[in-house]
């Protein structure tokens, strides 16, 4: 049932939204040099690899780690970077992800390819098994506040409660997170 969620919501949103994202695209295209999309390498489920597009919000010659982790990430933001962010309209790419069965409405954030730390303890508890997610339980808990072991531990929740109506919870916490920017620190 989640799949088929995922599969006819896909379409759904990339059709309802295909003009606010072309408009995004056009935006970022005239303020910055560069690729429309970022294609990030992320670990999906059973730790593979896959492509995950975003919309580019850093600069091209940003070096390839979380931003959290970046000397003063704001020197490496487009000039339309921080309100894509802070809307999570950076995000909206990943519906593609979602129809081609990388990723789902729901699960844990997916891990960077070098979140090496993230990786490990997703799979000594058993997350790594999850399709990851657009949204999660720890974005909806602490979103970029959150360390990687309570990160973790969130994710470790999700899992022991999933359900379709958890999911859906999950959906309508997040709408009221991106609405009011709650939790976005860059």
């Amino acid at each position: 049932m989640k799949r088929l969620f995922d599969l006819v919501m896909s379409i759904l949103l990339m059709g309802l939204l295909a003009f606010p994202m072309a408009v995004i695209a056009i935006l970022i295209k005239v303020s910055s040099p560069g690729p429309v999309l970022h294609w990030s390498r992320r670990v999906g489920r059973l730790n593979k690899f896959f492509s995950m597009p975003k919309f580019r919000t850093m600069k091209i010659e940003t070096p390839t780690v979380a931003t959290d982790l970046l000397d003063n990430p704001d020197q490496w933001m487009t000039p339309i970077g921080p309100f894509l962010r802070k809307l999570s309209l950076d995000e909206l790419p990943q519906l593609w992800s979602i129809f081609m069965g990388q990723m789902s409405f729901v699960g844990p954030r997916p891990a960077l390819f070098n979140q090496y730390d993230l990786i490990t303890l997703r799979t000594s508890r058993g997350i790594h098994e999850l399709v990851p997610g657009l949204t999660g339980w720890a974005q909806v808990k602490k979103r970029d506040t959150v360390t990687t072991a309570q990160k973790v531990t969130l994710d470790q929740e999700y899992l022991s409660r999933r359900s379709f109506w958890f999911d859906l919870k999950i959906i309508w916490l997040t709408t009221f997170k991106v609405i009011s920017s709650e939790g976005v620190s860059h």
